[in-house]
Order: structure tokens, then C-alpha cells, then sequence
């Protein structure tokens, strides 16, 4: 898809100064040597250099390439090569030499898999326990193509936070998700509560994609019915001109505004704001939740 509006420049609070540092340089190098891949660098995350600077990195298995095109989403979209089978052990190791006390875990979608991935998920998830039975996990999922087996695989590994990103709006889905379901990732958040009373469940949205405010409300009301008590509201970056372009900058009081409003109807935390990123802070979010509880 290309972008056939003029590029929008940027508004004074999207612009920020880039942090650098030893411990950005060491993470870096770490990921690489382990043969890891990272959202950060995947995505091009713009909290990347805060992140990295203070020892945190959201680790990205399964591969680099994507079975699916989201026009929103910077990763590679093609054919994945093949699982690398030392790849659960790698990130355990990496999270242990950075000291983590808390461990996200995403992926890219595998729909060329017939579990998804979720056996690698499982697989690392026990791996990063095996070698820091201390940290916290949280997982960003795909939606497994809304297979409960495939779920109930990740599930049962415990982890202590389920992510699954909504990422819009229903009626944007064709456009933003085209390969999407929007009822199932509701779906995929129930079962996952289901499955696990004592498991935390997140979801995340972007805002600037063309949405309106009542359809944001009422996306907010469909994952508070489905269990979900915790989300992050952040700013769409258009990552090249060939993804879909940025219809509205939403000022940063604005997010506030939905932070308030999405407390008041019944989530226990919210991270809202122009840089937040489904893993943005993840720490402190899980944290502020059991606080909240």
C-alpha cells in the first residue's frame, strides 16, 4: 500500500532528545551476539535508546519475518526461515547476563506453523524461569488464528502478564489488520483469563489511525467486558511512506484525558501517551497493578 497524502511534520512533542550511553551500546551488542532479535530494532520502537540505555529490551522469537502484512507494523513481512531450536535457551541466557527483572517476550505471527508458535513461547518461558526464577514474564501474543489449544499451551507455562494488542478500532481492522479478526483477539484475551484466574491479561491501542472517539470508548468497554484491566494507549508512527500514512497527531493532554477517562471506567493501570508502546514501562505497569489489586 503506498501513502498518497503529503507527510505531516511532526508536532514539538514527538520530537525528543536521543538518550546514548555504554549500557544502549552493551544491550545492543548482547542481542547480537546472542543471535536475538528484538521489537526495538524490529519495529523501530522510539523508545528504543531510552529502553536499551536502562537494561531493558522486549525479546522478539520465532524469527524476524511476519506470515502477515498489518499496514501499521514495521517488521518484515514474507517467509520466515526456519525455527532456530536454540533460541528459547539464548534468550534466557541474555536476560539473565542483563540482569532482568522483568522479561518481555513477542513474537512475529507464524500463521505457517501449526501451533502459531506458542510452543516456542512455552518453551522460552520456561527457560527464562529455569535461569531467573526471580523475574517476571510478560508475553505480547499473536492470536494463534483463535486455536484454545495453542493458547492453553502458553498459558500453562505461567507467565505473570498475557499481552494481546487490539491495536484499533473494529472498523479500521480491514485497513490497519487486514489479516486480523477483531472479536477473536477479544476472544484470546477471555479464554486467557479463563484458563488462568490469577493471570493478568493487557491490550494495547494507537491512536491517530482515523478513529473516532465513541468507537475508541466502546473498544475500551469491549476489553473491560472480555477481563482485560490493563492497557497503553500510544501514539501511530508511520514507520516508512509505504505504510499507512498519520491521519491526526494526538496532543499529549489528549492522552491524558484517556488515561482518565479508561480508569474511570474500570481499568486498574494505564500508561497513555504520545511515545507508549505496548512494552513501554511494562515493569512499572505490572507493578502499579499489583499495587492496585
Amino acid at each position: 500500500m503506498s501513502n498518497q497524502k503529503p507527510d505531516k511534520p511532526k508536532p514539538p512533542w514527538l520530537k525528543r532528545r536521543i538518550p546514548a550511553g555504554a549500557e544502549h551500546e552493551r544491550v545492543r551488542n548482547l542481542v547480537e551476539r546472542s543471535r536475538l532479535h528484538t521489537v526495538c530494532q524490529e519495529a523501530r520502537c522510539p523508545n528504543i535508546w531510552e529502553c536499551f540505555s536502562s537494561q531493558t529490551a522486549t525479546f522478539l522469537i520465532l524469527g524476524s519475518v511476519c506470515t502477515r502484512n498489518c499496514g501499521f507494523c514495521a517488521v518484515t513481512a514474507g517467509s520466515p526461515a526456519p525455527l532456530d531450536p536454540s533460541e528459547p535457551d539464548n534468550v534466557a541466557e541474555a536476560a539473565s547476563k542483563m540482569k532482568l527483572k522483568y522479561v518481555v517476550i513477542t513474537s512475529v505471527t507464524r500463521d505457517d506453523l501449526p501451533d502459531g508458535g506458542s510452543g516456542v513461547f512455552a518453551e522460552t518461558i520456561k527457560a527464562v524461569r529455569s535461569k531467573n526464577p526471580a523475574a517476571m514474564i510478560e508475553v505480547l501474543v499473536p492470536d494463534f488464528q483463535g486455536s484454545p489449544d495453542a493458547l492453553r499451551k502458553v498459558v500453562e507455562a505461567y507467565p505473570d502478564v498475557l499481552n494481546h494488542n487490539l491495536e484499533t478500532v473494529p472498523r479500521l481492522y480491514q485497513t490497519v489488520r487486514p489479516q486480523a479478526i477483531y472479536g477473536r483477539s477479544l476472544e484470546l484475551l477471555q479464554r486467557a483469563g479463563k484458563c488462568e484466574p490469577s493471570l493478568q491479561t493487557k491490550s494495547g491501542l494507537m491512536l491517530g489511525l482515523g478513529e473516532m472517539e465513541i468507537e475508541v470508548e466502546q473498544t475500551l468497554n469491549d476489553l473491560l467486558e472480555v477481563g482485560c484491566r490493563m492497557l497503553t494507549m500510544g501514539q501511530y508512527l508511520q514507520p516508512t511512506k509505504s505504510h499507512l500514512p498519520v491521519e491526526r497527531f494526538i496532543p499529549p493532554e489528549e492522552f491524558n484525558e484517556w488515561k482518565d477517562t479508561a480508569l474511570k471506567m474500570g481499568f486498574k493501570q494505564v500508561a497513555s501517551g504520545p511515545f507508549v508502546r505496548s512494552s513501554y514501562h511494562a515493569k512499572e505497569l505490572f507493578n502499579a497493578t499489583k499495587i492496585a489489586c
